[in-house]
C-alpha cells in the first residue's frame, strides 16, 4: 500500500472528506488529493499535520513513504539492469563496462549482470571470429551467431525485467564474478 493510499483509507476509516482533513490541517485540498493520487511526495510537516489529524503515529506515516521509496528504486533497479543486459545487442564491451562503473554504487549486483553480458559478448564475438575463418560456410554460421546472440539478450532483459533467473548459454567465463 502506498502512503497516498495509507492516508485516504485512514481519512476514511475516520469518516472525513478531504475538505475536512484539509480543515484539520491547514493544507489545501488540492494538496491532499495530490497526495492521496501519489502525486507528489509530502514533506515532513505535512505528514505530521496529517497524522496528528487522522490520529495515527506519526512513524507509521513515514513508514509508509519508505515503503513507496524502495519500490521506486526497486523500478529503477529494473530499468538499469535492462539496459544494461540489451547494451549487449552492440557487441562493444563499452557500454556494459560504462553502466556497471556508472551505477556500481547505486546498483545491487550489477557487478554479477555486467560480467555475465561482458563474458557473453567476448564468447560471440570470438565464434564469429572463428565462423568467419571457415571458407564458404562462415558468413552464414557467423550470421547465425548473430541472430542466436540477439534472442538470448532479448530473452535475458525480459527475464531481468521480471525478477527471473537468467543463463547466458555457451558463454566463455573469462571474468569472474
Amino acid at each position: 500500500m502506498t502512503l497516498g493510499q495509507l492516508i485516504k483509507d485512514l481519512r476514511t476509516k475516520n469518516g472525513m472528506t478531504q475538505e475536512e482533513l484539509a480543515e484539520k490541517t491547514d493544507i489545501s485540498v488540492r494538496t491532499i488529493q495530490r497526495i492521496e493520487n501519489g502525486e507528489v511526495d509530502p514533506r515532513s510537516y505535512t505528514l505530521q499535520k496529517i497524522a496528528s489529524a487522522l490520529s495515527i503515529d506519526y512513524e507509521e506515516l513515514i513508514k509508509a513513504g519508505s515503503d513507496d521509496l524502495e519500490k521506486e528504486n526497486s523500478s529503477k533497479t529494473k530499468v538499469w539492469l535492462s539496459i544494461l543486459h540489451l547494451s549487449g545487442l552492440f557487441t562493444l564491451l563499452f557500454p556494459p563496462i560504462i553502466i556497471w562503473f556508472w551505477k556500481k554504487d547505486k546498483i545491487k549486483n550489477i557487478r554479477e549482470h555486467a560480467i555475465d553480458v561482458i563474458n557473453f559478448q567476448i564468447s560471440i564475438i570470438f565464434y564469429m571470429m572463428i565462423s568467419s575463418l571457415l571458407i564458404f560456410i562462415g558468413l552464414p554460421i557467423a550470421l547465425l551467431w548473430g541472430i542466436f546472440s540477439t534472442v538470448v539478450i532479448l530473452i535475458n532483459t525480459i527475464k531481468v525485467r521480471n525478477n527471473q533467473s537468467y543463463k547466458y548459454p555457451l558463454t566463455i567465463k573469462i571474468l569472474k564474478p
